[in-house]
């Protein structure tokens, strides 16, 4: 089953670029989005294949005429000797369009989940000559238009992984164990490098405990026993392979009061739900952690409209000494501003005022976008829209269509 991916529009226009590569963890649905982006007309290459990647390694030209292109190459960070190689094919088409003005289509599909070492080897070679993607897991947006009756439940139990969704005989908790092992034990540690292995599992369920909360290293360390700088950078690494997100506090020059650490989210619910130990969905919505647990899905949700639609929105959090609080700021660099509110309502929201310290800074903004998992969209007074979190991405796509 296909589960149609909000990216795959602007993957199919004509950009003008022979590369295109799309980035994001492993099984996030990289590979099925540019298979039917290709419509199944592209040879398929996955360098998880050792020989493969032997090859492509020791004799790149050798590899591209084995397997010329249009092709799409899975997994490009292990293969970073046929960069040059396909930096040279492209140029040389370059060189080709401009005598003969033939149409530049993309030929070069590559998909790449480790960026620890895409940094390393890939995006200096193919700048100016591939456009770069971020894929995250499915969207509730793309959830929801595939499923339309699913669960708040299940949506915040298996996250936005696709082969929770297309394959209902897997199980959620064995799948995610699999892939915590998998891939950030083994994968993400191996290529960063990190030693203590044992620590940094511990320290992440530490951390999906604080998903949605202040980050406090101080207090991580002296619990986990595991230097603040060391978490600083384990924390970096998860930041950089998309996996956590870091909501920074608005500028604190802007107004003195405003609070200076950022909060900690994951990127996804199903993961984070999993490192807290829970092992079903049952008791999910009584637990303590729920609200936050809903709280990351909608932090999520903006961040996966801002990477498939392409937009340069910038996403803030407002907290003051005093204890005012908007989860969410958002602004898309033409003086628009949009404050976001989670709240996890079974039967319904109240409506909230936006807090005097903010209105008084960012007068731009009129009214709060309280985002719920259900109910419909109804103004609950003159400044509080409610809004479920299934009409979230199609809002922000109205309030900024460029």
């Amino acid at each position: 089953m296909w589960i149609e991916r909000d990216m795959a529009a602007r993957l199919k226009e004509n950009q003008g670029l022979y590369a295109y590569i799309v980035i994001g963890p492993r099984q996030c649905g990289k590979s099925t989005l540019l298979y039917h982006v290709g419509e199944g007309e592209c040879k398929e290459v996955t360098f998880d294949d050792f020989q493969l990647r032997d090859l492509a390694e020791r004799d790149p030209a050798l590899f591209l005429e084995q397997y010329p292109p249009p092709v799409i190459l899975y997994e490009i960070q292990y293969a970073p000797e046929l960069f040059p190689e396909i930096k040279r094919v492209i140029d040389d088409l370059k060189r080709k369009q401009l005598k003969g003005n033939d149409p530049i289509k993309p030929i070069f599909f590559l998909t790449g989940s480790n960026q620890i070492l895409l940094d390393a080897n890939v995006k200096e070679t193919l700048v100016g000559r591939a456009g770069f993607y971020h894929l995250s897991t499915l969207s509730v947006n793309e959830i929801r238009r595939a499923f339309p009756k699913i669960s708040l439940v299940e949506l915040l139990f298996k996250g936005g992984w696709p082969e929770l969704y297309t394959n209902p005989n897997l199980d959620t908790v064995k799948y995610l164990n699999d892939y915590i092992r998998n891939y950030i034990e083994k994968d993400i540690v191996y290529s960063a490098g990190i030693v203590k292995r044992k620590e940094f599992h511990t320290l992440l369920g530490m951390l999906a405990a604080s998903t949605a909360n202040i980050l406090n290293c101080a207090s991580l360390s002296k619990d986990s026993g595991v230097k603040s700088v060391t978490i600083d950078e384990w924390i970096s690494i998860l930041e950089r392979t998309e996996l956590v997100y870091l909501l920074q506090p608005l500028e604190a020059n802007l107004n003195k009061r405003l609070t200076k650490s950022p909060k900690f989210y994951f990127l996804d619910t199903g993961l984070a739900n999993r490192l807290q130990g829970r092992l079903d969905s049952e008791q999910l919505l009584l637990s303590p952690q729920a609200g936050a647990l809903f709280e990351t899905l909608v932090l999520a949700e903006i961040v996966k409209c801002i990477q498939n639609f392409g937009k340069n929105w910038k996403i803030h959090l407002w907290r003051t000494k005093e204890g005012e609080e908007v989860d969410f700021l958002i602004e898309n660099g033409k003086g628009d501003w949009l404050a976001l509110d989670a709240k996890l309502s079974i039967h319904g929201a109240r409506a909230v005022s936006l807090p005097p310290s903010l209105k008084r800074t960012l007068p731009q903004v009129k009214q709060m976008i309280l985002v719920t998992y259900d109910h419909k969209k109804l103004q609950l007074s003159k400044d509080c829209l409610q809004l479920p979190i299934a009409e979230l991405t199609k809002f922000l796509l109205q309030w900024d269509p460029s």
